[in-house]
């Protein structure tokens, strides 16, 4: 009967969890009984969940839209305003572009392209995937990048071990080969637990189908790479291209302020408490980012072939240098998979000329050291945001026909192409943090924080920031500029390299079977290390005149601390 009853329990561990929290976290709005303990009750009850993952992360983000009324902290209709905000305008827009990008195979020009300029080598092959993975991740979600590029990544692959499988038929005895041919071993057996998707959180697993989906989409893939057979140096290339292909979409999406929901969030809660703030546009976070994107994303892929590959760094200089046999094949495969794709489509440049317009137009809109474009509208320039340029131009895709007036007239996209890449998720998820954030201001919570944390005031300027890049903190409270504590602390919620779990595109990558976890830990402790100093870096020296972050700002609101 006992062996039952654990045996039941066991199976509704998620119900018992839901039913046995709650309960146990209320004595705060109970006991205390303020507007600051109700609010604290809906806070942790929702990291908890969100943490633990036993609903769905969306569902979880909706708890305002119940317990803010419930517990009189918002009302319904405010929960709601505080849901939507110009943050859903920008995604919409963004993701109409790249709903286009994927639809017309734009992608895969750029990205092939990319890989053809850098060589066969192993090592460079590795930095033009990043690259390639890092630069659309910059435009578009990171998910996104990800799933584009890494079909390209698993055919360049699958064609390398058939060049290997034709080689020891008969062996090229002309040339050395640099890093393509050891011992073999089987992929399975060194990723064992690859296949154990029940340790993936439920948005992870659908992340990774949709990655299955767009690999059985290439034509020249016949077989899944975790059935395959493969030399161990083939294997360590492997591992270094698809770790540096997730964590190349992190760290591309750090350089733009839509090309990550992280960045994102931050604008929108920024303007959100400080109405009055300008300091951020596309144009200085650009300046602010762009170099520590730049970087890290080099010295990452440094760690990863040195980690992986064994690269001799010294022989790099010779981006041809690899004469082998697979070397010229795998030359010719890239070469050919960009002249399959024939001249570029009317469509394609249409795309290609809305993405170059975006940027553009985000970039002199407001650029800060010169007028942007935005102060030719009188009277309402302080109106116009990226997120008004995104949407316009995405509207543009629903508008525009994608074929001559000979054929029955298409839009280049559709509502349901559209809808199918919408990241409706990450909408409701920052949805629900806008309402959480602005549940903390109305009840009064994020002041009594502020209070607490107030004798970090004291502490030297580099040590304060240090400490936000592991804590998000109220710098109000501590009268230094907000900004000097959240950039930081939002570009290192993008430095999540360690587990599979991490973040979406850390999960799609380890479905395709090249890299067990204990390889993207022993990887992301080092993209870790490399990125933390990149920040504190770049927020101590070129960021401070960038963003006046040695002074408290005017848009900052004056208080005395010890004001009830």
């Amino acid at each position: 009967m006992w062996g039952k009853l654990r045996s039941t329990m066991w199976n509704y561990r998620r119900v018992v969890f839901i039913l046995l929290l709650p309960p146990l976290l209320l004595p705060l709005p109970i006991v205390i009984a303020n507007k600051e303990s109700c609010c604290a009750f809906v806070l942790l009850l929702m990291a908890i969940f969100w943490t633990t993952e036993v609903i769905p992360l969306p569902i979880t983000a909706m708890f305002p839209g119940i317990l803010f009324p419930a517990l009189g902290i918002m009302t319904s209709a405010q929960v709601a305003m505080a849901f939507f905000k110009d943050f859903h305008f920008l995604l919409v827009g963004v993701s109409c572009l790249a709903t286009s990008v994927q639809k017309w195979g734009l992608h895969r020009r750029l990205a092939l392209r990319l890989v053809a300029a850098v060589g066969v080598n192993p090592a460079w092959l590795t930095l033009g995937f990043m690259s390639g993975c890092g630069f659309l991740s910059m435009w578009m979600n990171n998910t996104s990048a990800v799933t584009m590029v890494m079909p390209i990544v698993e055919a360049v692959l699958c064609q390398i071990q058939r060049v290997d499988d034709r080689s020891n038929e008969e062996p090229d005895q002309g040339h050395e080969n640099h890093g393509l041919e050891l011992s073999e071993v089987n992929v399975n057996t060194e990723n064992e637990t690859v296949g154990d998707e029940q340790n993936l959180p439920e948005e992870t697993l659908s992340s990774s189908s949709s990655a299955s989906s767009s690999v059985s989409e290439e034509a020249d893939v016949t077989q899944q790479v975790a059935c395959m057979t493969v030399p161990v140096k083939e294997l360590m290339v492997g591992k270094a291209m698809c770790i540096g292909v997730a964590y190349a979409s992190n760290i591309g999406g750090i350089a733009t302020l839509p090309g990550t929901s992280v960045n994102l969030i931050f604008y929108e809660y920024l303007h959100q408490i400080y109405p009055d703030c300008n300091s951020i546009n596309f144009g200085k976070w650009l300046a602010l980012c762009l170099p520590i994107s730049v970087i890290s994303l080099f010295l990452t892929w440094a760690w990863l072939c040195w980690l992986f590959i064994d690269t001799d760094f010294r022989l790099l200089g010779q981006c041809d240098g690899d004469h082998s046999q697979r070397g010229k094949v795998t030359k010719k495969i890239i070469q050919e998979e960009y002249r399959a794709l024939g001249p570029m489509s009317g469509q394609e440049q249409f795309t290609l000329v809305v993405f170059c317009l975006m940027i553009l137009l985000w970039f002199t809109r407001a650029p800060g050291f010169i007028p942007g474009w935005a102060s030719l509208i009188p009277h309402h320039s302080d109106y116009i945001t990226d997120a008004t340029v995104a949407l316009a131009l995405g509207i543009l895709f629903f508008l525009v026909p994608a074929y001559g007036p000979s054929r029955k007239y298409e839009s280049m996209i559709s509502w349901a192409e559209f809808q199918a890449f919408m990241p409706w998720k990450v909408s409701l998820l920052v949805g629900g943090g806008f309402a959480l954030a602005e549940g903390t201001k109305e009840s009064g919570l994020s002041r009594w924080v502020s209070e607490l944390l107030s004798p970090l005031g004291s502490l030297p300027p580099l040590a304060t920031v240090t400490v936000a890049c592991i804590i998000v903190t109220m710098a109000e409270g501590i009268r230094v500029n907000p900004l000097s504590v959240l950039i930081p602390a939002t570009l290192c919620t993008s430095f999540s390299f360690l587990l599979p779990a991490s973040n979406p595109p850390n999960a799609v990558v380890f479905a395709y079977g090249y890299f067990s976890i204990a390889d993207m830990v022993k990887a992301g402790l080092g993209a870790n290390v490399i990125g933390l100093p990149m920040v504190l870096l770049a927020v101590s020296t070129w960021g401070v005149p960038l963003f006046s972050l040695d002074r408290l700002p005017d848009w900052v609101p004056c208080f005395n601390a010890t004001t009830p």
